[in-house]
């Protein structure tokens, strides 16, 4: 199977409310659409939102990238040779990992297919290293201490009762309406809520502990700081909130992405499991921050990794050194949302999901592909990812 054309589009997708972070605060999903064809005909779709403050990807930065770069390094090889066409991605331009993640995420949709199964199970089998599928039959959002186990099939054995479950985000804002977008969730089942703060350390205890009080016991909270404190509030702010028994399962990133030894003084004086996100793009990252133990858990996404090639060294990593895993996403529309879904219920050092783009979103304007019924992500046996119309107008950018 040869690449024939390689095309993007643009989508926008309006959200039920408006996403708001210690860094910015967005009303609407407007993202690249990669489309790859085969010589065959097949079809695989990729995606890459412009997440500046991030990634320090532009719109405009993405479609140069891919037009300029990755998609003429790439056009006219052989599918099966997937790991050099990875490497001529990586050499044809450094960075630009949102870029690299749709391209790539079109790729691996295209390679299942060629292979005639779901992206999970091919990810699975190539994971085990040998003529096996997996498929995920358990709750990923186990205790920590707990990860998901894998159930290994034989060849002839079908196997469709994956799933996951997925926090879902709490943006920050003022504790009132913070408090009752909680209630929200926890009435449309959500039972896992990521909660935004980094708007001040004692003004988000106030909001964590209002949150808590509203919920109950019972539902777990995960606090993302986004970079968002000072140095004096990093460490007070997590004291605070174990001092007040408020119960949180995990912080994610107190500090900012660059200050690897605030990483690792933070996850050294509190108790709270300390999440790496914003301070791991790559597999180096990820060496670091587990080898200098400068956070218990990390936190792969797509975006920053540069798509799923990449990602899964880092799983193969944390596998070595036994370090817990979450798989999440910028804010993203169901394509790329559902690749992530496809690692996360491939491998089994990714013990928690923050895959909630596509209930954010007002309307789901996708076919196919996993199915997302509130907190629970279903998926799909269709090959690749499942993503079978995409509604964008898409213009060629390469053709062998």
């Amino acid at each position: 199977m040869k690449i024939q054309e390689i095309a993007i589009g643009t989508i926008r997708i309006p959200l039920v409310t408006p996403f708001r972070t210690a860094l910015r605060t967005v009303d609407s999903i407007n993202d690249l659409i990669v489309k790859i064809t085969a010589d065959d005909g097949s079809v695989g779709f990729g995606e890459a939102p412009p997440t500046a403050v991030i990634t320090g990807d532009t719109k405009e930065s993405i479609e140069a990238a891919i037009r300029g770069y990755l998609a003429p390094a790439v056009v006219g090889m052989e599918l099966q040779n997937l790991d050099e066409i990875m490497r001529r991605m990586e050499k044809a331009i450094a960075k630009n990992t949102s870029a690299k993640a749709a391209m790539d995420i079109a790729l691996y949709d295209l390679y299942a297919k060629m292979l005639g199964k779901p992206l999970y199970r091919v990810l699975a089998k190539e994971a085990a290293g040998r003529s096996i599928d997996t498929c995920t039959s358990v709750n990923k959002m186990d205790d920590l201490t707990n990860p998901a186990e894998k159930v290994l099939e034989q060849e002839n054995v079908s196997c469709t009762s994956a799933e996951l479950e997925t926090d879902i985000t709490i943006s920050v804002d003022e504790t009132e309406k913070m408090v009752s977008d909680s209630l929200r969730a926890v009435a449309d089942g959500f039972g896992i809520l990521k909660v935004k703060v980094g708007k001040g350390g004692e003004k988000d205890v106030e909001r964590v502990r209002a949150i808590r009080q509203a919920v109950g016991p019972d539902v777990i909270l995960r606090v993302d700081a986004n970079q968002g404190w000072t140095k004096e509030e990093e460490i007070a702010t997590i004291r605070a909130m174990e001092d007040a028994g408020l119960g949180i399962e995990l912080v994610e990133q107190p500090v900012s992405y660059h200050d690897f030894h605030g990483l690792q003084s933070v996850t050294k004086a509190v108790n709270t499991p300390i999440l790496a996100d914003e301070s791991v793009f790559s597999y180096e990252d990820a060496q670091r921050i587990i080898e200098e133990h400068a956070a218990d858990l990390i936190n792969i996404k797509l975006m920053k990794t540069g798509g799923i090639h990449q990602a899964l060294r880092i799983c193969d990593l944390a596998d070595r050194y036994q370090v817990k895993c979450m798989v999440g996403c910028m804010l993203e529309s169901k394509v790329s949302v559902s690749a992530g879904v496809h690692l996360a219920a491939a491998r089994s050092c990714i013990t928690m999901a923050d895959l909630d783009g596509p209930s954010l979103c007002a309307e789901d304007p996708y076919e196919g592909g996993p199915v997302y019924r509130g907190p629970k992500i279903f998926l799909n046996e269709e090959s690749g990812i499942g993503i079978t119309r995409v509604p964008v107008e898409f213009a060629c950018v390469a053709r062998a």
